[in-house]
C-alpha cells in the first residue's frame, strides 16, 4: 500500500510539474521587446494609461508623421525587412487609418486575428470589422473606436445667426446643403463665417462618394461629390463665408477660441480632444459653448486600427491588446468619461446612450454618445481605395492655391495630376 501511495503522489507531482511547465514554455516562447508604429502619439496615450504591459516586456514606439505619407514610407521599409529583422527589431502592431488600411490588409505583412486566437465581438461595429478584412474575408486587425462625424457648432453663434442653439431646432435649419448655404449668407451679414477652412466640410462630400476615385482600369475619375465640394468652396471663398487657410492651420485653430467668429466645425468624437484645444483652453477658450448635430450629411471620419504585424513573436500580447480595447468593457468606458472617445462597443455605447445623468461638459451637457449612437448606423465602408491618403490630401493642398488666388484652377489641377504622376505613375489622370 505505502509503495502505491508514493506510485500515485509521484505521478500526481509530474502531472503538476508538466502542467506548470506548458504555460511557462508559452510565455517563454513570446518576445520581451514589442514595436510598435503609430503616427501620433493619441492612442500611445490610452496605451500607457489603461494597458498593463506583461513583466519583462519592453514596449518601444516608432512615431512618424502622417503628412505627405511620410509614416507609410517608414512603416513599408520596417515591413520590407521584417523577415530578415531580429526578434528585438520585428514590427508587433501598427497603426493604419481609414484612407490607406486595405493596403496593409490586402498584403503578406499583416495576420488573421484568428492566428492570435482573437475573434471580433458582437458588440463591435461591423464597418470596423470590413474595414480591417482582406479581400477573402480575413480580419487583419482591429478598432477601439468608431468615427461618426458631425456638425460641431459654437452655441452663442449659433443663438445669434439662427435664433436658437438646441441641437434638434439647429439641425432642422442646417440638414441640406441648400440651407447651409443660405445661413452662410445670414451669418456673414452679422460678421461670422460659416467655416473656418477652405476643406472643413470636405470629408462630408467625399465620404458620401458613389465611386472610388481609381477605377478598375487605374483611372482617375472625378465623383460628382468631389465637383460638388469644388462647387460650393468656390462659391464659398469669392462670398466670404470661409477662410482660404488649411483643415490643421493655426489661422483655423484660432477661430476655436471665445473670440473666434466662426460657427461650424466638423467632425467626429476623437476631434474634440485632439483638434479643439484652443476651444478648451482655460483663459481663452470657450469650453461648453459648443453642441453637435447630423449637419447636411451623415458621414465618418478617419479611424484608428490596431494591426497585427506577421513575424510578430509577441501573438499573445497582441491578443491581450486587441480584447483590452474592444472588449474590455471597463477600459472602454473610461475612452468614454475619461478621454471622449466613441467606443466600438455597443454595449457601452448604450450605457451612456441611455443615461440621464451623462452628458458632455464641453458641449454644455449634450450627450454625445446618443447623438453619435444615431449617426454611426449610417457608416458604410466602400468605394476605398489603396491610394486615398495622397489622393484626398494632394488635392486639397493643390487647390489651395487657387482658392488662395495664387493660381488658376488648371494650373492646380495640373499640378494635382503631376504629384499623383510622382508618386503613383500606374494611375491613369487626364
Amino acid at each position: 500500500m505505502k509503495k502505491l501511495i508514493s506510485v500515485v503522489l509521484c505521478l500526481l507531482m509530474l502531472v503538476s510539474i508538466v502542467t506548470i511547465s506548458k504555460p511557462a514554455a508559452a510565455e517563454d516562447s513570446q518576445g520581451k521587446v514589442f514595436n510598435i508604429y503609430a503616427w501620433n502619439e493619441e492612442f500611445k496615450g490610452f496605451f500607457e494609461k489603461y494597458y498593463t504591459v506583461p513583466e519583462g516586456v519592453t514596449v518601444n514606439w516608432i512615431i512618424n508623421p502622417s503628412d505627405g505619407g511620410v509614416y507609410q514610407q517608414k512603416l513599408d521599409e520596417a515591413l520590407l525587412n521584417q523577415a530578415t529583422a531580429a526578434d528585438d527589431e520585428k514590427v508587433d502592431m501598427f497603426l493604419a487609418e481609414a484612407d490607406y488600411i486595405g493596403k496593409y490588409v490586402d498584403s503578406e505583412y499583416t495576420m488573421g486575428i484568428d492566428q492570435l486566437g482573437y475573434a471580433n465581438a458582437d458588440t463591435m461595429y461591423e464597418y470596423t470589422i470590413k474595414a480591417a478584412s482582406d479581400a477573402n474575408g480575413i480580419c487583419k486587425g482591429v478598432s477601439f473606436q468608431c468615427c461618426p462625424s458631425a456638425l460641431i457648432y459654437r452655441r452663442s453663434i449659433a443663438k445669434d445667426v439662427l435664433g436658437t442653439d438646441e441641437p434638434d431646432e439647429v439641425q432642422a435649419k442646417l440638414d441640406s446643403w441648400e440651407k447651409f448655404e443660405a445661413v452662410a449668407a445670414d451669418a456673414k451679414a452679422k460678421g461670422y463665417y460659416m467655416t473656418a477652412s477652405f476643406a472643413e466640410t470636405y470629408r462630408v462630400f467625399s465620404n458620401n462618394c458613389t465611386m472610388p476615385w481609381v477605377d478598375e482600369e487605374k483611372n482617375l475619375q472625378f465623383d460628382p461629390m468631389i465637383e460638388a465640394w469644388i462647387a460650393q468652396t468656390e462659391k464659398f471663398i469669392q462670398n466670404e463665408y470661409t477662410l482660404d487657410c488649411g483643415i490643421w492651420d493655426d489661422e483655423k485653430n484660432q477661430q476655436m477660441f471665445a473670440d473666434g467668429k466662426t460657427m461650424c466645425f466638423f467632425g467626429p468624437a476623437w476631434y474634440f480632444n485632439f483638434c479643439m484645444g484652443n476651444a478648451q483652453d482655460p483663459e481663452k477658450g470657450c469650453f461648453g459653448d459648443w453642441a453637435i448635430c447630423e449637419g447636411p450629411m451623415a458621414h465618418f471620419w478617419g479611424g484608428t486600427w490596431l494591426l497585427a504585424a506577421t513575424g510578430s513573436d509577441n501573438t499573445a500580447m497582441l491578443k491581450d491588446i486587441f480584447e483590452t480595447f474592444t472588449v474590455n468593457e471597463e477600459v472602454c468606458e473610461k475612452l468614454v468619461a475619461n478621454e471622449a472617445q466613441y467606443p466600438n462597443n455597443t454595449k457601452v455605447v448604450e450605457k451612456f446612450a441611455n443615461d440621464p445623468a451623462y452628458g458632455s461638459a464641453f458641449l454644455g451637457g449634450q450627450n454625445d454618445i446618443l447623438a453619435f449612437s444615431k449617426l454611426a448606423g449610417n457608416i458604410k465602408w466602400e468605394n476605398h481605395t489603396n491610394y486615398d491618403q495622397i489622393l484626398n490630401e494632394s488635392l486639397q493642398s493643390c487647390l489651395q492655391e487657387y482658392f488662395k488666388g495664387s493660381v488658376d484652377k488648371d494650373t492646380a489641377l495640373a499640378t494635382f495630376y503631376q504629384k499623383i504622376n510622382e508618386t503613383y505613375p500606374d494611375i491613369v489622370t487626364p
